[in-house]
């Protein structure tokens, strides 16, 4: 063997050497834009199963059991000091603005309301608010008709009432905005609406707290439910996730943020002239109308009433 050929292979294999440093790079770099990507599905896929899961059995942690005889079947189970409800990937459960009868007590019957009262029109599509699966899905004779009780993972369960016909079943998962029944009057009821309740643990929550049926929005990005009868509305946060003003939560009284989370809901609110009256005591078409600098005969025609229609405290009107 030549030194002239021993040099030539000593040349080639140094060559070689610096070769493959540089290929296993450009390999690395190739690959690590796959590897990110597949930690993004990967991320996705668990994302996925993890909400799949919470649909199963969504506020597992929360309830003590799951069954289908009653709307209340928790009985004096004991309340977390507080807990957050999240309010955002919200739908409203009906596209109609005006709410005919409030929550409380009502002088009329000698008996709690213990939701809201939605004005309808026979088949409306009634919506699930949240994503959650249907607890109860029944006909309750005397009281809420054809009805419906959807258990959510941010810990609440909302309950559908009056409907003329029910489209799902018990125990089937239900995304936001799904349709589970249609507008009706079955049961104890005094015309054609949605009885709408939310409940956490079984213990009630006005609904209005919650939702903005006039701008067809949730109030706030989430809601802090403090015990029985007691929550406070959060929807601006610092970065370390603390509400604003948390000095005033802290007392437990209720305090509304501007909700900053959903922007899609934006789009919902009223566009153009269009406003909303809320009815006091004592006020008449004639007052409300001289209040906004319209007529009774434009009040009458934007809300589809009459001058001889009774308007009930709370009542919800559109003016233009």
């Amino acid at each position: 063997m030549t030194n002239q050929f021993v040099n030539k292979i000593v040349a080639t294999l140094m060559l070689a050497g610096s070769i493959l440093p540089v290929m296993g790079q450009d390999m690395i770099a190739r690959q690590a834009p796959v590897d990110i990507k597949m930690r993004a599905v990967d991320s996705v896929e668990i994302q996925r199963l993890f909400h799949q899961e919470n649909l199963e059995n969504p506020a597992g942690d929360l309830y003590p059991n799951w069954e289908n005889k009653f709307v209340n079947a928790y009985g004096n189970v004991k309340l977390p000091d507080e807990y957050k409800i999240d309010l955002r990937n919200f739908c409203m459960p009906i596209n109609n603005r005006i709410v005919t009868s409030n929550f409380g007590y009502r002088r009329r019957f000698r008996r709690q309301h213990q939701g809201l009262d939605i004005n309808a029109n026979r088949g409306d599509t009634i919506r699930a608010a949240f994503d959650g699966k249907v607890r109860m899905s029944t006909f309750q004779r005397g009281g809420y008709g054809n009805m419906i009780v959807i258990r959510h993972p941010n810990g609440l369960e909302t309950v559908y009432g009056h409907m003329s016909r029910l489209l799902v079943k018990e125990l089937q998962n239900v995304k936001a905005g799904d349709p589970i029944g249609l507008a009706g009057d079955t049961g104890r009821s005094y015309g054609v609406h949605l009885h709408f309740e939310t409940r956490f643990l079984g213990e009630y929550i006005d609904p209005a707290k919650l939702f903005d049926f006039a701008n067809q929005d949730v109030t706030g990005d989430f809601y802090l439910f403090r015990g029985r009868g007691r929550g406070t509305l959060l929807g601006k946060h610092d970065a370390s996730g603390k509400a604003e003003n948390s000095d005033i939560a802290q007392a437990g009284e209720e305090v509304t943020y501007p909700s900053v989370a959903n922007s899609k809901s934006r789009s919902n609110r009223a566009q153009g002239g269009t406003h909303f009256h809320t009815v006091r005591r004592g006020e008449t078409l004639s007052s409300i109308a001289h209040k906004h600098k319209t007529t009774v005969t434009k009040l009458c025609r934007d809300n589809g009433i009459s001058t001889k229609t009774t308007l009930k405290v709370g009542q919800i009107l559109k003016y233009s």
